[in-house]
């Protein structure tokens, strides 16, 4: 059963299970020393530039704790959009281990804007009130949708100007590059971010993500960051290879590329029913759509997704590097059998 629950759902991809085997030869150094490890931080310098430090992680959430706790003083707070991951579905781990307040603000699309942040850089200085001195954007964000060059450049712009540090959680950072048509680096420069959480496990690999720190001074402090908080693997080469192979050749991309067309064509099959109201642009690999409540339940029996709105009945529907047109035919045609039924 194929599902559109979720990009966590899908499968490993065969490349990757291959790395890990041959990764599985012999003995290795532990702790990131290893050949693989090495060479990873060869491959994210050529991505992203000279001085640029990777440090392999176990999850999404790990990374974006210790990327925050790198940035964020105890009296500082974090500028995020209410609909944020690290707002809504990490459990309160950035204000329980980072010891900051997140400030989450109304976002448009899922997006911030400039505008949104101004009237908390008019504290500065006053020590009654937290100082707004981080700001955590995601690309591509929890509503599907991907900031454009110049919303970023706009964003960075305003953060250099308020000495705000900018991080980007970036689980989907593969599906903005590919809906982009952009290299990696101009989007981290439009920004100017400072560190990346680069996904991995929801395009193909087994487990495991990617802090990328563009900040000397930050990589220095991060490799505590990370063993403090529970993200050092010793057989890191398990998790090292696996990002080798994703970047080798692409993979990473035309994964991304996949699941972005196969969301386009999920697209033009749904605006075939004038029953179903496709509410968000879509820009990445998930479509938002609402849905007649009498269709939700029969359709989660035979492929699996999320009611994102219970109020809205609104749906997400999420493709995969392993989804295929057949996939999105068969549940086109059961959408299609379910609203003859009506």
């Amino acid at each position: 059963m194929k599902s559109f629950a979720s990009d966590n759902y899908a499968s490993v991809h065969p490349r990757i299970l291959k790395a890990i085997e041959k990764a599985n030869k012999g003995h290795a150094k532990a702790y990131g020393y290893d050949p693989f490890s090495e060479e990873l931080q060869d491959i994210i310098e050529d991505i992203f530039g000279k001085g640029v430090s990777a440090f392999p992680v176990f999850n999404g959430s790990g990374a974006n704790v210790i990327a925050l706790k790198s940035l964020c003083k105890s009296y500082e707070a974090i500028l995020c959009s209410d609909v944020s991951h690290i707002n809504v579905d990490e459990c309160g781990a950035e204000e329980q281990l980072v010891g900051s307040k997140l400030i989450d603000l109304p976002s448009q699309q899922g997006k911030l804007s400039p505008q949104s942040l101004s009237s908390f850089t008019k504290n500065y200085g006053n020590e009654h009130q937290v100082q707004a001195k981080v700001l955590s954007l995601t690309q591509t964000t929890e509503r599907g949708t991907v900031y454009s060059l110049q919303e970023l450049k706009a964003l960075g712009t305003f953060a250099k100007k308020n000495s705000i540090k900018v991080t980007m959680d970036g689980a989907r950072f593969s599906n903005a590059v590919a809906a982009l048509k952009a290299k990696p680096i101009e989007i981290s420069k439009a920004a100017q971010v400072q560190v990346l959480s680069l996904g991995g496990t929801k395009n193909g690999l087994m487990l495991g993500e990617l802090v990328v720190v563009f900040n000397p001074q930050i990589a220095d402090e991060m490799k505590f960051y990370r063993k403090q908080y529970l993200q050092l693997s010793s057989k890191m080469r398990f998790i090292s290879a696996q990002f080798v192979e994703y970047f080798k050749n692409d993979l990473w991309l035309k994964n991304a590329l996949h699941s972005n067309e196969m969301a386009q064509r999920l697209k033009s099959e749904l605006q075939k029913f004038s029953e179903l109201e496709i509410t968000e642009e879509v820009a990445a690999n998930v479509v938002f759509v609402k849905v007649p409540r009498s269709l939700i339940e029969p359709l989660q029996k035979k492929f699996p997704f999320y009611v994102w709105d219970e109020n809205l009945n609104e749906c997400r529907w999420m493709c995969s590097f392993d989804t295929s047109s057949s996939d999105i035919k068969s549940f086109a045609r059961e959408i299609s059998k379910h609203l003859k039924k009506r």
